[in-house]
């Protein structure tokens, strides 16, 4: 299974996920510079994605906590999501996300290891 993820400068990665997995330990475990300063705990907007309007509606609903967070995020819109909220599961294989300028962590390019 996998998760399609467009940085915001606009190169596109194809990472192996594995079920039970939040998208954003995905994107982390693969070296991606993605802040995700709570670890996952949904208490901050620092891995907000844009989810592909074909994955929307397969995604469970927000909680209203997840809605709360993103009230601090940039550019929120009905593709909004904290990537810590979605759990790989195989339904969801090869869901696309792109990342949120204001989520991309500084990390030099030569560090990223990134899936084929």
């Amino acid at each position: 299974m996998y998760v399609k993820l467009r940085m915001p400068d606009g190169t596109t990665h194809r990472l192996e996920a594995l079920e039970g997995w939040r998208v954003m330990e995905v994107i982390r475990d693969w070296g991606l510079p993605i802040k995700a300063e709570c670890g996952g705990a949904c208490a901050c907007a620092t891995c907000h994605v844009w989810v592909d309007e074909n994955w929307v509606a397969k995604l469970a609903p927000p909680s209203d906590e997840e809605l709360e967070m993103l009230d601090g995020a940039f550019q929120v819109d009905e593709r909004s999501r904290l990537c810590c909220q979605i759990i790989m599961s195989p339904e969801l294989d090869g869901l696309t996300v792109e990342l949120a300028p204001e989520s991309l962590a500084d990390a030099p390019v030569e560090q990223l290891a990134v899936g084929g």
